[in-house]
């Protein structure tokens, strides 16, 4: 039996996000889109974000004590380009989008439809992606629009190989 997991996934749709965060002891920057964010419990309220180990915002992360989970709306797709066509390597992501400065640094999308800031309480290796395991500790809501979903996303070209 062969198994086939891309052709019973390649119809699955979902929500992406931009992740940031900082290195509070540097100040440096990160930020990357990612389609791997889940709710993983409810009482409490905890989240898994699943980072490339091949990208920027995974090194920085590495070193941070905070993670921001940004919902982008459907017409938010040059952000989503910007943080996932892009690398941290070579491109300062935030000197081209607007944004702000939120608790201990950590930078938050003024474009971003919803967002959440949540305390990292542990990090897994999933193998190719780090499971980064937080708690939120902030939100904010700019609007109420539809999010961005992984078909309107799925031909950009990722800064770094997944």
């Amino acid at each position: 039996m062969s198994v086939d997991v891309d052709r019973v996934l390649s119809s699955l749709d979902y929500p992406v996000f931009v992740v940031t965060t900082v290195d509070r002891n540097s100040g440096e920057r990160a930020g990357c889109l990612v389609g791997f964010v889940t709710q993983c419990s409810i009482d409490p309220v905890r989240f898994l974000v699943c980072l490339s180990v091949r990208n920027h915002t995974y090194r920085v992360a590495l070193r941070a004590e905070l993670l921001a989970v940004h919902v982008l709306a459907a017409s938010n797709l040059g952000l989503a380009e910007l943080f996932g066509s892009t690398t941290g390597d070579e491109v300062d992501k935030f000197a081209r989008c607007q944004w702000v400065s939120g608790a201990d640094g950590i930078p938050l999308l003024s474009g971003a439809s919803r967002w959440f800031v949540g305390a990292i309480l542990d990090r897994v290796d999933l193998g190719d992606h780090l499971g980064v395991l937080v708690s939120p500790t902030a939100t904010g809501i700019n609007d109420d629009q539809q999010p961005l979903m992984f078909s309107s996303a799925r031909h950009l070209t990722p800064g770094h190989p997944a």
